[in-house]
């Protein structure tokens, strides 16, 4: 998942989270999707960094993007994420048929394809829209799914939204040593593992062009597919005007080197990755939620405290 805005984190408590999920459990949702519109302006102007960081994010995928367009993209950045949050607090209290109500599936039957070979999927997505209601989906119907998620602080924070997920049905592991060999045993009994793939948070990734500059992102989903055979499908879940809507696209496995020398496989594979990542994110950038400095011109690039 994406981690929370940290002055977001600093100025709530985990109780305060808690407060705000069962706020959100308890409201319909065309209540709480007004809600997000009404709240998230405030937010927006009182978190000034991170709109200028989203700007920087949102000029690179459309270099044309200014004024007051550029204005109304980023507030829809905030309004997304708000959106995300909310939903992500009412999953465990929908039932099956609320939640496939409004969701539908692009390309599902690359997944269905990957499955039938029996070494597992990885599921390669960025930081948009909402993931969380498609592993919500997909549990409910049945498949077994293992979640990456960056450990967050304070672990009582951490701890409460591992139990939001392991609820709605996915085994979460954190990002760390112990991730690499939990998605390989994951994958090994032919399930599906999601990561985000869009931002290199560990450090130490492979360097790829992204939206027409270098920077760095994460090695492991082609790492892991190499190493494992596994699919690696590009995907993405966008938020459809609906109320609750959702949209995912699931896009044609990568074509990994398997045979090759595995630095230059993995490298190739990672720059696959990238350039369908941008395909993705271009759909509907304003979604995108990144809010973090992601290449090496950005301010604060490399200082964790920037989070």
């Amino acid at each position: 998942m994406a981690r929370p805005f940290q002055d977001l984190s600093d100025a709530f408590t985990v109780g305060g989270y808690k407060f705000g999920s069962l706020v959100a459990r308890l409201t319909p949702g065309p209540i709480a999707q007004g809600a997000v519109s009404l709240l998230s302006p405030g937010v927006a102007l009182s978190l000034r960094n991170k709109r200028s960081m989203v700007e920087r994010h949102l000029r690179r995928v459309n270099p044309g993007l200014k004024g007051l367009a550029l204005r109304r993209a980023s507030q829809q950045a905030f309004d997304s994420y708000m959106r995300y949050y909310t939903e992500s607090f009412r999953l465990p209290s929908l039932s099956a048929k609320q939640v496939a109500r409004t969701f539908s599936v692009d390309g599902f039957h690359h997944i269905d394809e990957a499955l039938s070979k029996g070494n597992g999927v990885i599921l390669a997505l960025p930081h948009l829209g909402g993931w969380e209601w498609a592993g919500r989906w997909m549990a409910d119907k049945g498949h077994r799914m293992t979640v990456i998620v960056e450990p967050l602080d304070p672990p009582e924070l951490f701890e409460w939204f591992t139990k939001l997920r392991s609820d709605l049905g996915m085994n979460v592991v954190p990002l760390g040593p112990q991730a690499a060999p939990s998605i390989l045993s994951a994958l090994r009994n032919n399930e599906i593992v999601c990561l985000l793939s869009d931002r290199d948070i560990q450090g130490g990734g492979i360097e790829v062009e992204f939206f027409g500059e270098k920077t760095t992102l994460p090695a492991g989903p082609a790492m892991l597919g190499i190493r494992s055979g596994a699919a690696v499908l590009p995907t993405a879940v966008y938020f459809t005007p609906a109320i609750d809507g959702h949209q995912a696209v699931v896009r044609p496995p990568l074509a990994l080197d398997r045979g090759g020398k595995l630095r230059e496989a993995v490298a190739t594979g990672t720059q696959m990755l990238a350039h369908e990542l941008e395909g993705l994110i271009r759909r509907a950038p304003e979604q995108w939620h990144l809010f973090q400095p992601n290449w090496p011109s950005d301010p604060g690039y490399g200082n964790t405290a920037s989070d």
